[in-house]
Formats: structure tokens, sequence, C-alpha cells
């Protein structure tokens, strides 16, 4: 797989579905749906997928959609979770254009957050798939900007996706190929569809660009689905999962998955899962040796080792 860190801005082309997963998001909602209508790439069209909503949103969504005529679909979601609703978006073959992009309900796009995800994939071959995601500006209930997620220095790849997820789906933007991947992988169940977005594409020997530069304003109140990953209360959740052995439960959801999608892996990655599987059920030494050949890594140190301590333990 190849990745990349830093190049890519220029003028964006090509039409862009807006994939957007919703439920009970009336309050914020609006300044979502202003951002999209002011994005500096016109060619878009967005398909809202409304999860069983009991407060305003199928309004706010129906006055966007008589005020974009022709640019709006508003579908009923499969009230499974908010993976699934996503995923059906995704998986959907009767969504088509030349870019897809994950969009959240609560958060709000700085204008280039489009063009830019399209300039970063430009020069990738079209059978070859590719996603770019990356970094957010938090900001609170107020629209109060309150930090930035972490940058991530270390390259992407299948290695990290199996143990990491480096960008929210809320900034990625993907070609026709990834799509196609997602419409043939069809997972029983997967922890998080940006999760699952970035292995699948990665573990099929895909382009994974990671993006340093926030192009959406990321909002962090009491309703997330996913908070952000930063500062202390981030590890702190972290090592409560460890210890809980949340881990080793979404280590099961994403083999499951990656093992019913192994056709549409690269033979390595299929052997790197397979090693993961055979390695987590050894005992605690044969583990220790199998360790350096799992290919797994973190973006951080400290987190790699965190995750060595979590897999010897038997929590990953």
């Amino acid at each position: 797989m190849q990745a990349e860190a830093e190049s890519g801005e220029g003028p964006g082309k090509g039409s862009v579905a807006i994939l957007m997963g919703c439920r009970d998001g009336a309050r914020f909602l609006p300044e979502q749906l202003a951002s999209i209508a002011a994005q500096s790439h016109r060619d878009w069209r967005l398909f809202a997928s409304d999860d069983g909503s009991t407060d305003a949103t199928g309004a706010i969504l129906a006055d966007f959609a008589a005020a974009h005529p022709g640019r709006v679909e508003i579908r009923r979601g499969p009230c499974a979770g908010f993976a699934a609703n996503y995923l059906a978006l995704a998986g959907d073959p009767g969504i088509r254009a030349d870019w897809y992009a994950f969009a959240d309900q609560d958060d709000v796009w700085l204008p280039e957050r489009l063009a830019r995800g399209i300039a970063r994939l430009a020069d990738v071959p079209a059978a070859v798939p590719a996603l770019t995601g990356g970094r957010t500006l938090l900001i609170d209930e107020a629209g109060r900007e309150t930090g930035r997620s972490p940058r991530f220095r270390a390259a992407p790849g299948f290695g990290n996706a199996l143990v990491q997820s480096i960008a929210g789906g809320n900034t990625m933007l993907f070609n026709r190929a990834a799509k196609a991947l997602m419409q043939r992988a069809r997972p029983e169940a997967v922890v998080a569809h940006d999760w699952w977005a970035y292995m699948l594409v990665s573990g099929a020997g895909g382009r994974v660009i990671y993006d340093p530069e926030p192009m959406v304003r990321y909002r962090q109140h009491g309703g997330n689905a996913i908070g952000d990953n930063q500062g202390f209360s981030a590890r702190l959740r972290r090592m409560r999962m460890l210890a809980g052995g949340r881990l080793a439960e979404y280590g099961d959801v994403n083999l499951a998955a990656l093992e019913r999608a192994a056709a549409l892996l690269t033979p390595a990655a299929r052997a790197q899962v397979t090693r993961l599987r055979r390695g987590r059920g050894l005992s605690f030494w044969r583990r220790l040796a199998a360790a350096p050949r799992l290919g797994l890594y973190r973006q951080t140190r400290g987190g790699t080792l965190t995750l060595w301590l979590a897999f010897l333990a038997g929590r990953l």
C-alpha cells in the first residue's frame, strides 16, 4: 500500500455523493447543511439516511431538499446503529458519483472540504481504491474552537488499521474503486464505518492519504456517537477499554469482518489477519515470541507499547 502525508491542494473535478447518517440531529443539523451548501466544490448531491429520528430532523432535511431541488435524497435508515446506517449508504450500488464523502449531522465543514479531498486523490489511478481523511478542529456545543485532533505522523498501513482508526468518517473522501470494495464487502457487523473503510482499503492494497490540515469543525457534545481522541480523558478511556476487555471485543468484530471479506484482501493482508487470529489464542510465552511477526503498530510509541501489553495480556 502506498501512503502519503503532506501534499495535495488544487482544483477538484467530478461529482460527489455526500453520505450522511442522521438520528435526532435537529439541534445542529441546519449549520452542517449550510456548510455543505457553501462548499467551493459545487458538484455534489446529498444522500441523508434518517435512522429513526423523533425530533425535527426529517422536517429540516425536507426543507433543505426543497431549497436544493434535485440535489438531496432522504432515505430511511436500517435502525441498527450508526455504523450500519453509513454502510447501508456506502454499500448501495444505486448511489453513483465520481467521489464519495461521509458526513456527520452535527459538524461544520470548511468551504474547501470537498475540493481539498478530491485534489489529494486526483493522481490516484481510477482502478486503485483510495481514501483520504485526517485531522479535525474540535468545537464545543456553541461552536467555540477548543483544539485540534492529534496529528499522526506514521505512514498509514494495514498493520496500523488492524488496531487503530486514524481518521474520522466525517473527514473521509474516497473514490469509486473504494466504494466498490464497500459494496462487495458485506460484514455482519463492524465497530465503526470509518475504521472499517481504513481496514478494507489498506488491506486491499489501496492508497490511504492522511491529511494533516483540518477541513472539518468536529462538534463535541453529549450526543456524540464517538468523541474526540485526544488528551488525558481519551487516554484514560482507552485504558479502561483495555482493562475491561473492550479492545478484545473490537478485535473479534474486526477479524470476523475481515475474514468474511478475505477474497478482497491482498495475500499479505490475509496472512497478517491469520497470524493475528492465531496469535490471540497462544500462551503468554508463545505470544511473546509471535508479537514481532504480527506487523502491528499504532501512531505513537506509547500507543504501540500499550498495544503490545494488551496482546501479551490476551486483551487485544
